[in-house]
């Protein structure tokens, strides 16, 4: 579905480069809830932004579907961020003057192609995330939980291969949080959605089956999940971050 290989990026500052990508490489299945941890400077944003075709990679492969991103033009990049790739981000991102509806609706408007099937599909999408009683609501008038349940409908309206979710706890309390992780979990089991995520919670990346730890641009570690129970894999998690501290 994803799978990046031996993806390098650095940053020109003056006359100095910082290299921040030093040849990750990561597979992400269909189906799959993957998570990236790592410390500030690790390369995560980085990754997930080169990942996204919001910035360019140096080199390395990045492919999609089987598309490889590197090789398309601006046009088919715009193409790929709008049809092929679902974004959840940290402040929700929603359009004050739109209602839930709308605002779920907003890719396929964006796109073009807002028919009876697209529709259809926003108010399933209502109804499997339990906003149906607030699609005609505008934003200042639901929740925070609300407001991600609906950011997350949004990033499926259309059937994307990957959702991409920046940080989409980083704002919220436990309770919330939970919320949210809960909305991506039956985005997996109800729709099949592959979901792609940079964190720094613990919390968060416990509920995925797979988490990749990012060290000073590389993958330094990967741990699965498997047959663990959520708190034993937060355990490990947790385990592991500490013992990367101390090297």
């Amino acid at each position: 579905m994803l799978k990046v290989e031996n993806l390098h990026k650095s940053y020109q500052v003056g006359k100095n480069t910082y290299e921040v990508l030093k040849g990750v490489s990561l597979n992400v299945e269909q189906g799959e809830f993957v998570a990236v941890m790592g410390p500030s400077g690790s390369g995560k944003t980085t990754l997930l932004n080169c990942i996204s075709c919001y910035i360019p990679a140096d080199s390395g492969s990045i492919r999609l579907g089987g598309t490889e991103l590197a090789r398309l033009g601006e046009d088919e990049l715009a193409e790929v961020r709008n049809r092929k790739l679902g974004f959840v981000f940290q402040d929700f991102l929603l359009l004050d003057g739109l209602t839930v509806e709308q605002n779920i609706l907003l890719p396929a408007i964006i796109g073009g192609s807002v028919s009876a099937d697209v529709e259809n599909r926003a108010s399933q999408l209502c109804e499997v995330f339990g906003i149906a009683a607030i699609k005609g609501k505008y934003p200042a008038e639901i929740s925070g939980g609300e407001k991600q349940r609906t950011a997350v409908a949004r990033a499926l309206i259309n059937n994307p291969l990957v959702i991409l979710a920046d940080e989409p706890t980083g704002n919220l309390d436990s309770k919330s949080s939970r919320a949210v992780i809960g909305t991506f979990e039956q985005a997996k089991s109800g729709l099949g959605s592959t979901i792609f995520m940079v964190t720094h919670d613990s919390f968060a990346a416990s509920f995925c089956d797979r988490v990749i730890i990012l060290r000073d641009g590389v993958v330094w570690r990967t741990l699965e999940k498997r047959d663990a129970e959520r708190t034993a894999f937060q355990d490990a998690l947790l385990a592991s971050i500490s013992e990367m501290g101390r090297q």
